[in-house]
């Protein structure tokens, strides 16, 4: 993930070497440093953690280099050696190929996620690219002094910014999803009423239940009656159905606003709570924007911001953000409107390269592997236990890069409107060994959400295997209402209760420097990837069915046993590197917890 400074003045144009970094795109990722207000970088604590002497060159690491230098290429060939027309079960799934542009190559064409999306992103970056452009233009332009508008908090900044969100996420909001924009602003003024206790009429200890159970209530009839279409009203109200917008399907990207609407109702509630105790802080907003994106999320906003309908709906509405994330709390966005950042060109032009690089990277993957239709047509019958499993690892990869691609994107687009959104992947899919970890990296910002308002309500770690099988029944139903979901929720909350009974029997601090600790974590790291692969190989990739099959042709062939010993001893090595990696994040002064 990249850095996001918050600077006084925009930085001067980057060399290629601060641009590229010492290693180019490959070069190791660098914490999040965010600067005081001064515009001075905080010193490193005193209390980082001890790290250890890099062992990169050791002889030890050069055997894994040269093992992997074979493996990895040979990963690659086997999907690609099946993705082939020739092959006996190319016919199978011949019907979700396109014709493709890389040497003559069909595509998968498949997933319907990443199809809408590609379909739509040349028109994105242009929406994108205007967007921007006139966001410049209103921020130069003389401020308009509408104070009957506008929260009081916000009059120290250029007015223009507010009513140029609002305007634009009205337009794009109309554009997006017709008449179904009217049901997004009825439930998102119910939620605002109750934040704000239905203007005194509501018990406070009722709330906080009110809350969760309007939002959920919604977004399951929602997906229950396929978007609440305008003819359950009536036939004279069916008329309204035909003119829906570009994404018809409003209810699918609900799913992200239900989100913002929980996160401004209880940020709204838990600030009218402390300013009933009196401890309240208002001094501290001032400042929130130029502290950390958690010291933003913690410090409330002001009572005029949450009062502030306006900014409520923009808040909910921004356009670069709207249609998949990256999620943001309301303190967070209110802090940044207020105090805008100033983010450095050459992290934004370094993160334009690595998004282009990770689309054509999909791009590649879609030509040349076509795991993803094999996996659709459940093409599978007669392929051998590595190729079988390689579906099933490059449909982990496929899912990975059509989130992270989108996610990045819509990233990018608020990075270039001076929005500093969180980053949803700070992890590669194959850079994991930690299911602890593995969550917290993939949709992080989904994953700092629950935290916030699920997982530390209900007791956080204290309370942690209930905490945990709850907010992971809810990832699980919010994502889709199928009972595989379901079952994948379960499976993980399962899967995680080793790691945490492993670290409560072997501390790090008690035993981190014993020298058989490092091959008992590689141990216990490929015993969590077999698990992790498991549970998303059901719940995103090959689901019941496809599971059911590779570990029937595990058990009941002669070559099972000794391909799962040669599994696990390539997956050690991988997670030596990635605990390697890990120190070597630790000796640069990164401190990440996955």
């Amino acid at each position: 993930m990249l850095p996001i400074h918050v600077e006084a003045r925009p930085a001067a144009p980057p060399s290629m070497q601060e641009l590229l970094g010492p290693r180019g795109l490959a070069s190791l990722t660098v914490n999040e440093l965010e600067l005081s207000p001064s515009g001075s970088q905080p010193s490193a604590s005193a209390s980082a953690p001890k790290t250890r002497p890099a062992r990169w060159g050791s002889n030890e690491f050069r055997f894994y280099f040269c093992v992997l230098a074979v493996v990895i290429p040979y990963m690659v060939w086997v999907p690609m050696s099946i993705s082939h027309e020739s092959h006996p079960n190319f016919p199978l799934y011949r019907h979700l190929l396109k014709k493709g542009w890389l040497l003559g190559r069909l595509r998968d064409n498949s997933d319907h996620q990443y199809r809408s999306f590609r379909s739509f992103v040349a028109l994105l970056v242009a929406v994108a690219a205007l967007y921007t452009l006139l966001s410049k233009i209103a921020a130069l332009a003389s401020p308009l002094r509408l104070s009957f508008l506008l929260p009081a908090s916000t009059a120290r900044a250029p007015n223009n910014r507010l009513l140029f969100l609002s305007f634009f996420a009205a337009v794009f909001l109309v554009a997006l999803h017709g008449t179904n924009s009217i049901k997004i602003l009825l439930f998102a003024g119910l939620n605002y009423a109750l934040a704000h206790r239905c203007g005194g009429a509501l018990d406070a200890r009722l709330v906080v239940p009110a809350i969760w159970a309007f939002n959920i209530g919604v977004l399951f009839l929602a997906h229950w009656t396929e978007g609440l279409p305008w003819k359950l009203l009536g036939t004279s109200f069916a008329w309204l159905d035909a003119y829906t917008g570009l994404l018809p399907r409003w209810y699918i990207n609900y799913n992200i606003s239900m989100l913002r609407l929980v996160s401004f109702a209880l940020d709204c509630h838990w600030a009218q709570t402390e300013q009933r105790s009196d401890r309240h802080q208002p001094s501290s907003n001032g400042m929130a924007a130029a502290q950390t994106s958690r010291a933003r999320t913690t410090a409330s906003a002001s009572r005029e911001e949450y009062r502030s309908f306006l900014l409520y709906m923009t808040y909910i509405a921004y356009p670069p953000l709207f249609i998949a994330g990256p999620i943001m709390t309301f303190n967070d966005f209110a802090a940044q409107l207020r105090q805008p950042l100033v983010i450095p060109r050459q992290s934004v032009l370094r993160y334009a390269i690595r998004w282009i690089f990770c689309l054509l990277t999909m791009e590649f993957v879609l030509h040349f592997i076509w795991v993803n239709a094999i996996k659709d047509a459940k093409a599978w019958k007669g392929l051998s236990l590595m190729q079988l499993s390689m579906v099933g690892v490059w449909n982990l990869i496929v899912v990975w890069l059509k989130l992270l691609i989108p996610w990045r994107f819509f990233r990018l687009w608020a990075m270039l409107d001076g929005v500093d959104a969180p980053e949803n992947m700070i992890r590669c899919v194959a850079n994991n060994y930690s299911t602890l970890g593995f969550w917290r990296s993939w949709h992080r910002s989904y994953n700092l959400w629950i935290v916030r308002y699920i997982y530390i309500p209900i007791g956080g770690a204290a309370n942690a295997v209930p905490a945990t099988l709850l907010v992971f029944t809810f990832v699980a139903l919010w994502h889709d209402l199928s009972l595989k979901l379901l079952a994948w929720g379960w499976l993980v909350t399962l899967f995680i209760v080793p790691e945490l009974l492993a670290r409560w029997l072997v501390p790090t601090k008690k035993y981190g420097d014993e020298p058989w600790y490092r091959a008992a974590c590689g141990v216990g790291g490929v015993f969590n990837l077999f698990l992790m692969m498991g549970a998303n190989l059901v719940g995103f990739a090959i689901g019941l069915d496809g599971m059911k099959y590779m570990v029937d042709q595990l058990t009941g062939s002669a070559g099972g046993i000794p391909f799962l010993l040669a599994c696990s001893a390539t997956l050690y090595i991988g997670v030596q590197l990635m605990m390697e990696y890990r120190e070597e994040e630790l000796r640069r002064g990164v401190l990440r917890k996955c």
